[in-house]
């Protein structure tokens, strides 16, 4: 039988099975996933909607060379991100327009600036990523921001802050690539592991930065007053995006599969300037596009079949024009609106969103409450501030390794995910009375001991709290999406709703700690226990996120005590109307 031959930018499901996160092909290029062939009468097995595991089934080998290009960059950018708590509140209460008791308003308006603005670009740098591939847009995201740090080091008034942190913000969507870059080189097999790692980066990242940040602000310079006392943090952040940037264009492969049809990126900017010389000096492409008629067209002769005066058609003029961008994948265009925004994947959202609300307003919080006079603080200097927020990093990568995965595979994504959020409540609750260095106030005791052992353990639970929710929301999100071809844009979307909780978060949060100072007594609990509450109502909300397809390979979801046969019902409908997909594309495809 005669094999049929495609277009290459046509996908066609393959013929052996794979156990993977998405009814699509993987990149070709990722790893190595453990085949088995389909049985000789050519029919697709049964795949179990609750994820139960074949007991021939290996676990795919994770694409380790991949994996540690993307630590790097998340590596950079969350040292120079983290960078800038430490002496954010002392910077600002150096600029002019910051009168005394505004401080935590004020370094709460900067930090909002960043977050509000990838509110607005996050969402766009997800879906770009959709259509001109991860690489691009990772590369375009680091160069921009290594250029905003730079550039924040000069700040020496208010509104020049905000500004560079929005500019910070506008050119910055890579932890939604780097996210969905994970979702589509994994599969369900080994995506708890390689999910597992991205928090550890981010706790690293939450040492490195704080203690860049904390330890080179140099007030004097050669025995004088330095003018820029924070442009050493910022000059050694953007040497770390720099080298970050010359890593990813060397060794970041491209991970969107339809992007892998056509040439690199450097080959693509090639083109681009091949298509611009066409377009602006070549008469014939000019007159193939349309620009201009012959006398025959003007008549209304216009040649047979397309084809131009020198006798090439359009189909061969179109195919012969540079390529520049992926074409649009099939699957993209059998989804709806219902099968990719169902009700798990809308809870999962609205829950996302109050996580990082809640994350980032315990993360502005903290260090204006460490900073601040006491009875409202507990006058910690930038150095002490830097060291407890490096503690807290150690506590991330400490637990991530040795015990959320074991935790995770006991508790499945969805238990994990709860147990995170209300971790937070937890802590909101407990951080306003921790006691005090040497101050009488209403802790629960006083002294350096007792302050910094009740800190410690303040830090652990939020820590804690933190890493569980983000690497189960990332798996949830990632689960939750029919195919690749969405993921960039799910992803944008998610980090779309978390800017706009981080956007309001640190604002609100620092308002209510500047107004929590003229309050006698306790007034430090005000802010810390609106945004607990907050918490709460999320952790209420993940109760409603059942979905079977979200847990990993090899879950027992019949366990699981909130998926009833009605519940699974919406789920299985979605799963159903893929699988008689692939089996379609199966049948038209080559076998």
């Amino acid at each position: 039988m005669k094999r049929s031959t495609k277009p290459p930018l046509e996908h066609r499901a393959s013929s052996t099975l794979h156990y993977q996160t998405f009814p699509t092909k993987p990149p070709a290029s990722r790893g190595h996933p453990p085949s088995a062939s389909l049985p000789s009468n050519g029919e697709r097995p049964h795949h179990r909607r609750h994820g139960s595991q074949d007991s021939n089934h290996e676990e795919s080998p994770l694409p380790k060379k991949q994996l540690a290009i993307l630590a790097i960059i998340a590596l950079a950018e969350q040292t120079a991100l983290n960078s800038i708590s430490p002496y954010l509140p002392d910077m600002a209460s150096t600029f002019p327009e910051v009168k005394d008791g505004q401080v935590g308003l004020y370094v709460g308006l900067i930090a909002s600036s960043f977050a509000l603005a990838q509110f607005a670009t996050n969402f766009f740098w997800g879906w770009l990523s959709d259509r001109i591939g991860r690489k691009p847009v990772v590369l375009i995201g680091t160069l921009l921001t290594a250029a905003c740090f730079v550039a924040f080091g000069f700040c020496r008034t208010l509104w020049q802050a905000i500004v560079v942190q929005m500019c910070m913000g506008l050119v910055n969507g890579n932890q939604a690539i780097i996210s969905t870059c994970l979702g589509e080189i994994t599969d369900r097999s080994n995506q708890s592991r390689a999910f597992t790692y991205l928090p550890v980066v981010y706790g690293i990242g939450a040492i490195t930065g704080p203690v860049v940040g904390g330890l080179l602000v140099k007030r004097e310079w050669k025995g004088k007053p330095n003018p820029y006392p924070y442009l050493p943090p910022n000059l050694l952040s953007a040497g770390i995006l720099g080298v970050d940037l010359v890593l990813t264009m060397i060794f970041l492969e491209e991970s969107l599969e339809e992007a892998q049809d056509i040439p690199p990126l450097g080959k693509r900017v090639e083109n681009l300037f091949t298509w611009l010389w066409r377009f602006t000096s070549s008469t014939s492409y000019i007159k193939k596009h349309g620009h201009h008629h012959s006398d025959g067209e003007a008549n209304g002769d216009v040649i047979a079949g397309g084809e131009d005066e020198d006798g090439n058609s359009d189909a061969e003029s179109s195919s012969s024009a540079p390529a520049l961008f992926p074409s649009s994948h099939r699957a993209r265009e059998n989804l709806t609106s219902s099968k990719v925004f169902n009700r798990d994947t809308i809870l999962l959202l609205a829950t996302f969103l109050i996580f990082q609300l809640s994350n980032i307003s315990y993360n502005s919080l903290y260090p204006i409450f460490a900073q601040a006079a006491p009875p409202a603080g507990r006058n910690l200097s930038p150095k002490e501030i830097g060291l407890s927020l490096a503690f807290a990093g150690v506590v991330t990568i400490v637990f991530q390794v040795g015990m959320f995965g074991t935790i995770r595979e006991k508790i499945g994504n969805k238990t994990a995910y709860r147990v995170g959020l209300a971790g937070f409540v937890v802590a909101f609750m407990l951080t306003p009375w921790v006691g005090y260095k040497d101050h009488g106030g209403m802790g629960v005791s006083q002294g350096k001991v007792w302050l910094w052992a009740e800190l410690g353990f303040v830090l652990i639970v939020k820590t804690v709290a933190a890493v569980t929710s983000l690497t189960s929301a990332l798996l949830l999100i990632t689960n939750s999406a029919p195919n690749h071809s969405v993921l960039g844009t799910l992803n944008g979307l998610a980090q779309t709703l978390s800017a706009a909780g981080r956007a309001i978060g640190p604002f609100v949060s620092g308002a209510l700690f500047s107004a929590a100072t003229h309050v006698r007594p306790k007034g430090e609990v005000l802010a810390f226990g609106v945004f607990g509450g907050i918490a709460f109502l999320g952790f209420l909300l993940s109760f409603g996120i059942r979905g079977g397809q979200l847990e990993a390979e090899g879950w027992d979801e019949s366990a699981s005590e909130g998926d009833e046969e009605g519940v699974d019902g919406e789920g299985s409908e979605d799963t159903d109307g893929q699988s008689s997909e692939r089996t379609g594309l199966l049948g038209r495809g080559e076998r």
